[in-house]
């Protein structure tokens, strides 16, 4: 009889123990991460949880971290350690799963941590990959750096954005070249020219489809350029 008993002991014990491992397995993205009242969430963060206790994580098609994770399915704990990154001291997170929505939850130097996670398919991308590629000049307004201001859409002036954090100006103005950030949490990107007599700047992007529009920022008019995606150089 105690033989009989044992056994779906045994099997309860480990559904329960493993029944939180297949949740959290898959590939998570960062919907929200709130820090006491203030609002920081990253621009497509994710993190995906392998089955053998790996995990890797990044922002759009770019992973910066990766090492091993752990879940305490009594406690609900999990606890993420990056090879690559600094050391975590703050206790682990509560964790929160709902089929596909996960909720983590902490205290970091006094300040409580809330992060809502969604289940996804596919690596989302940020306002860096959105840009990436070749540009041509469709319109620019007001006064301002790179591009005289025209509405002369037969004009062979691009901006071309690569993939190395380089970019490559060709204008009326001549050929620019430099490096560009864009920002983790907002839709704006800095052009860092190499040289003389261009000073870097800052611009809000604006997206639609196959078209970007970045308005310079920091200035007291309007300075606009518009601009739409091409996939072969104008001639030149």
């Amino acid at each position: 009889m105690k033989k009989t008993l044992l056994l779906p002991l045994a099997v309860l014990l480990i559904i329960f123990g493993c029944e939180h491992k297949p949740l959290i397995e898959g590939l998570w993205l960062v919907k929200s991460v709130k820090v006491g009242e203030e609002d920081r969430t990253p621009n497509a963060r994710w993190i995906r949880f392998n089955s053998d206790l790996t995990q890797e994580s990044g922002n759009g098609r770019f992973q910066h971290s990766y090492g091993t994770w752990k879940l305490n399915g009594q406690s609900h704990e999990l606890s993420v350690e990056n090879s690559n990154g600094l050391e975590d001291l703050n206790p682990p997170f509560k964790v929160m799963i709902d089929k596909n929505k996960m909720v983590w939850e902490r205290t970091e130097e006094g300040q409580d941590i809330n992060m809502t996670l969604v289940r996804a398919s596919r690596l989302p991308e940020t306002y860096g990959d959105k840009i990436l590629g070749l540009w041509h000049l469709e319109r620019a307004t007001g006064q301002g750096n790179y591009f005289e201001p025209s509405t002369n859409n037969e004009t062979k002036s691009y901006l071309f954005f690569r993939w190395d954090k380089r970019f490559v100006i060709a204008s009326e103005k001549g050929s620019i070249h430099g490096i560009y950030n864009v920002h983790g949490h907002h839709p704006e990107v800095e052009l860092v020219p190499y040289g003389e007599p261009f000073e870097r700047t800052f611009w809000n992007i604006q997206f639609e489809a196959n078209e970007i529009t970045l308005t310079l920022l920091n200035t007291d008019g309007i300075v606009a350029r518009k601009f739409k995606r091409i996939h072969k150089f104008p001639d030149q």
